[in-house]
């Protein structure tokens, strides 16, 4: 048990960063500001962009999302990234994208989380399910199209040794297991991450170039809720 714990926290460190939530909760003292006013500064960016945008289509998630260049629209419809580094289904991701939304409402929101949730929180499933089913029930308000896109894989660089690697996955196997039903319950479309090549990432988490081709494929293949 104790060598499992030394291994998830420096799976921490190395996968989240300066920002991330699991390091601001070793470290809350010095870390918390900087990852409170990043949160702040991402979702001033958002009103700012949303408020010229009319029914925009959404992609919601964490670092992946943040650190993607998605293509700037789809059927007419303006994509924007919501992405914010550190976050997880514990994030209040929900009440945070409507605070930048205002009064508006997406065409539809794509949401790609569960990383930080398997790199940080109990792999306890069925917690996993109330978080995310709470935030796509807080998302239905806002849109009436959602996706769920598949946690992608983690694997083994730089720091990120075989047995956090296995221990990591397995994990995101629990998870992804259960996505689909909580996409069904919420009325959502869930979104297959094909199998990605090796390498796909720069550092075991973040995806590299060839994991982003796959990953930006299956992130449009949700705006056909809007575009047929």
């Amino acid at each position: 048990m104790a060598d499992a714990n030394l291994r998830r926290i420096g799976l921490i460190a190395l996968a989240i960063g300066v920002f991330a939530v699991a390091a601001m909760l070793l470290t809350r003292k010095y870390n918390a500001p900087a990852v409170v006013d990043h949160r702040r500064a991402r979702q001033q960016v958002l009103y700012y962009t949303l408020s010229r945008i009319n029914d925009p289509i959404i992609v919601l998630g964490d670092s992946i999302v943040e650190a993607s260049t998605l293509p700037r629209s789809a059927c007419g419809h303006e994509i924007v990234n919501a992405g914010l580094n550190g976050a997880s289904t514990a994030s209040g991701l929900g009440n945070w994208l409507a605070a930048a939304m205002a009064d508006k409402r997406a065409a539809a929101i794509i949401v790609a989380l569960g990383t930080n949730d398997a790199l940080t929180i109990s792999p306890d499933e069925k917690a996993f399910e109330d978080r995310y089913g709470a935030l796509l029930g807080d998302l239905s308000k806002l849109t009436t199209h959602l996706a769920v896109l598949a946690i992608p894989a983690v694997e083994t660089r730089e720091r990120l040794t075989a047995d956090m690697q296995k221990e990591i996955m397995a994990t995101i196997g629990k998870l992804n297991a259960v996505l689909p039903d909580i996409a069904k319950r919420a009325n959502a479309t869930f979104l297959v991450l094909p199998e990605m090549p090796s390498p796909h990432t720069i550092d075991g988490v973040h995806l590299d170039a060839d994991g982003y081709r796959i990953w930006d494929k299956a992130v449009m293949q949700g705006t056909t809720l809007v575009c047929g």
